[in-house]
């Protein structure tokens, strides 16, 4: 009773006068602990666009409260002649705000290099002495997961009083890093022996968009799957407040969880984004809920501070087993009257400066402002004996590091790794009770369940019971928000929608989810447990319950890409003809000579046929068109292919075995060149007719490519087939292209080897471009890329050597003459015999 009078008396005084309390938080000593709290809180975050210091501007009583924890635990240990007995500890705390970024700060002055203010880039760290032995803290498991790795790779020990995320259990990612509360899995498994003491196996579930939240829900789904508990809803609400969405996501989080029915809901997040959640279920008028509640925001004035926190509903949270500090309320009493003594506050800061001066300035400006109401509520919270433990935990391990006995330690230079390895194989007690780390660096120290309860408007913790393997509790201590104080039911009961099946939740039967049949299935019956797959020539949308007929595919006349490649198809077929107007009417002259004479005339047939038979690609494949696609195609182009042939053969001849033993190839050349071409078409005909006949191309209707249509292509049977008759076509350009491809001509007569070498190059460059276009595009676009491919390969034929003589021609008739044209028929050759 005098305790709290007296404090009471010196938290009054504190509100009207300014104390010293920034200077508090530093003090020199052999050994120095490093202290990462949270003072402040940053209420209006901001995108950073400089690197600069953040301004947090809003006193959080409990980290201040913790951090005083730890300087009377150090303080205490000083004072005591047991524990270490000639070793002075000293401490230098630190303000989080509770902000991964500001953390950073203080924890890279903590490793830089003892008594200077840089941080050495070493190969080997074995004899690095850093500014601080051990760190104690941070509280929440953000900001442990940021600066435990930084920590890890010095190996300096970092004991936190209260972050509980199993991913901190990884060793190798968190090499030195323990803490002195249970891990989240022990606080979840409290959490189902409540849902199971009132009968909940409705619930929803919520966690901060960050990695405490997702690995907690993601926990909890897990662990109630055993135990016939159903989540109805699983949200993640925005752990950064400086998002100018939150209140839109928040409200999208709470109609979801209005449409479920649930009546409990689980909160995994800290204090924050809860603080943010709840401020919108007041503007929605949110129905009172039963809310259980992590140990991050349960005992929170962020949260209880908020105007009308009772209109939430019913709050059951749980907060890590501990105890009251002794001693420590008269402690934070004494400190505060003398932090209004000049003589201490000088004192203090001389002290302090002892330590090296500070870069990151005064530790807690706020502080020195604090209030009766920020310290009242939080002076006995329960993260203050985890505090107190972290503290002696350290001293412990210190004290099997230097070999103390009796009244003496064997005082000397101790590496942080060194103290790593005692910390691992630690004992000690404090009271009663004995801590050691377990296997996983955590204290299971078991939860104490409490509840909110209110008396004349003022909210109040009361103690509902523990948990610690099994739950002991009262649930008679519950103050429920319903009208006859009794607990909610929370039980449900699914009726899907149309197009929806039933399917059990995990592995038990209490509750079903609702599932869309997905495309190409559908629900047969309400009683249905799957979705019926549509037979393969129907189709069905998403969230169906019938099945429709497809739709044929193929390509139509009317396509816009199928107008674009007739008006090709056009344009080649009116060059060609007019081409051939041109040779017939001109047959005898030089230019249509050297051409081929009238083998041109065939060759320009065979290539107006080719444009023509494109049409075969457009409209609806049957068996006749499919088997007439790839002979006309290679039909014609023999034509044009075997005439150039000949002319080849006679220009290479000519040229290069005019004085050799002449023989049949000589003789089918000069005497009888349409052998040649007949030869050449009868070959590619029984090609054609194995083709045919032997393996013919079939009809296909491909189901599977397309969603809501049947695509209706014709299918080759027979690859070897289909290279045959289109490998024979290719042989002849490529003969063509060797025959005359070294070939020089007089400057002053027409070049007609040219001619052919560059259709031929035409040729097996569209072959080329053709063949990876036609395999990698789908299906659906194949013919389409073969009639542009033969539109293209025709064009090509034309443009490079048909068409310059028709230019000639028309254009440069004076050029028509046999002075301009070599003649290799049978008179040409017997002239360059006579020549010889």
């Amino acid at each position: 009773m005098s305790i709290s009078l007296l404090l009471s008396l010196c938290l009054g005084w504190a509100a009207a006068q300014d104390l010293c309390m920034s200077s508090q938080f530093r003090a020199p000593g052999d050994y120095i602990l490093g202290g990462l709290f949270s003072f402040t809180v940053l209420t209006n975050a901001t995108i950073r666009t400089q690197p600069d210091i953040y301004r947090c501007d809003r006193l959080y009583a409990a980290g201040l409260v913790w951090a005083l924890g730890m300087k009377f635990a150090v303080e205490e240990i000083n004072n005591s002649s047991e524990l270490l007995p000639g070793i002075q500890l000293g401490y230098d705390i630190y303000d989080t705000c509770m902000e991964p970024v500001v953390a950073l700060q203080p924890s890279l002055l903590f490793i830089t290099k003892n008594d200077t203010g840089s941080i050495g880039v070493l190969c080997n760290y074995t004899d690095y002495q850093t500014q601080v032995t051990a760190i104690i803290g941070p509280h929440n498991s953000e900001l442990c997961m940021v600066t435990a790795k930084l920590f890890g790779f010095f190996l300096i020990p970092q004991v936190s009083y209260g972050a509980t995320t199993e991913a901190m259990n990884n060793e190798e990612l968190y090499p030195s890093f323990f803490r002195t509360v249970p891990s989240d899995k022990s606080q979840l498994e409290a959490m189902i022996h409540v849902l199971l003491t009132f009968k909940w196996n409705w619930i929803a579930t919520i966690g901060s968009d960050d990695d405490y939240g997702r690995e907690g829900i993601s926990l909890l789904s897990y662990m109630v799957t055993s135990h016939s508990i159903c989540i109805g809803y699983e949200g993640l609400i925005p752990a950064d407040m400086s998002d100018p969405d939150v209140p839109k996501k928040m409200q999208r989080v709470i109609h979801a969880i209005n449409e479920t029915q649930v009546n409990v809901i689980v909160v995994f997040s800290n204090d924050r984004p809860v603080r943010a959640l709840f401020k919108e279920c007041f503007q929605l008028e949110f129905g009172k809920k039963v809310w259980l509640a992590t140990e991050a925001w349960v005992m929170s004035d962020v949260v209880t501070n908020l105007k009308d926190i009772r209109a939430i509903g019913t709050v059951i949270g749980f907060i890590i087993k501990g105890k009251k500090v002794p001693r420590f309320n008269t402690y934070v009493a004494n400190l505060l009257e003398m932090t209004q003594q000049e003589s201490f506050c000088r004192a203090s800061k001389e002290q302090a400066d002892k330590l090296g001066s500070s870069i990151l300035g005064p530790q807690c400006p706020l502080c020195d402002f604090i209030s009766r109401r920020n310290l009242t509520a939080v002076l006995d919270h329960r993260q203050t004996f985890a505090v107190y433990t972290a503290v002696y935990s350290v001293a412990h391990a210190l004290h099997k590091v230097l070999r103390c006995q009796g009244k003496m330690c064997r005082k000397r230079s101790v590496k942080p790794w060194e103290l790593l390895e005692a910390m691992k194989i630690v004992q000690f007690d404090i009271g009663d009770r004995t801590f050691q780390f377990d296997q996983y660096r955590s204290m299971n120290t078991g939860y104490e369940v409490i509840g909110w309860g209110w008396r004349e408007a003022r909210l109040e913790f009361v103690t509902l019971g523990d948990f610690h393997g099994s739950l002991s509790m009262n649930k008679s201590l519950v103050q429920f928000h319903t009208e006859d104080q009794k607990a909610p039911l929370s039980s449900c009961l699914t009726t899907c929608s149309e197009g929806q099946i039933r399917r059990v939740k995990g592995f038990h039967l209490c509750c079903y989810d609702c599932i869309d049949c997905e495309p190409g299935t559908y629900r047969n019956s309400q009683e249905d447990l799957t979705c019926t797959t549509c037979p393969e020539d129907q189709w069905s949308p998403k969230h169906s319950t019938r099945c429709y007929d497809r739709s044929e595919k193929y390509f139509f006349w009317l396509e816009p890409l199928a107008v674009a490649l007739l008006g090709l198809l056009l344009l080649a077929f009116g060059l060609t003809s007019l081409a051939g107007v041109l040779f017939w009417r001109n047959l005898h002259t030089p230019a249509v000579q050297a051409a081929g004479g009238a083998m041109s005339l065939l060759a320009l047939l065979g290539l107006a046929l080719l444009c023509a038979s494109t049409v075969l690609y457009v409209g609806r494949p049957g068996p006749t068109i499919c088997k007439m696609q790839q002979p006309t195609f290679a039909l014609c182009l023999n034509l044009c292919f075997a005439t150039i042939l000949v002319k080849a053969l006679q220009i290479v001849l000519w040229h290069d075995f005019a004085d050799s033993r002449k023989n049949v190839i000589h003789t089918l050349a000069r005497r009888r060149p349409w052998a040649i071409v007949a030869t050449s078409f009868l070959l590619e005909s029984s090609f054609c007719f194995w083709y045919i006949y032997g393996h013919p191309p079939t009809v296909f209707k491909n189901y599977k490519l397309l969603p809501t249509q049947v695509l209706v292509c014709c299918q080759i049977q027979s690859w070897v087939a289909f290279i045959a008759i289109h490998g024979f076509n290719s042989l002849l350009a490529f003969v063509s292209f060797l025959c005359t491809f070294m070939v020089q001509t007089s400057a002053k007569k027409y070049n007609v080897a040219r001619g052919v070498a560059f259709a031929m190059i035409t040729y097996f460059i569209t072959l080329i471009a053709f063949i990876p276009t036609y395999a990698t595009v789908g299906q659906e676009h194949q013919p389409a890329t073969q009639m542009g491919g033969i539109l293209l390969c025709t064009l090509g034929l034309l443009v490079t050597f048909y068409l310059p003589n028709c230019y000639i021609i028309w254009f440069k008739p004076d050029w028509n003459t046999a002075d301009r044209f070599l003649d290799y028929t049978k008179e040409g050759l017997q002239e360059k015999e006579s020549q010889d």
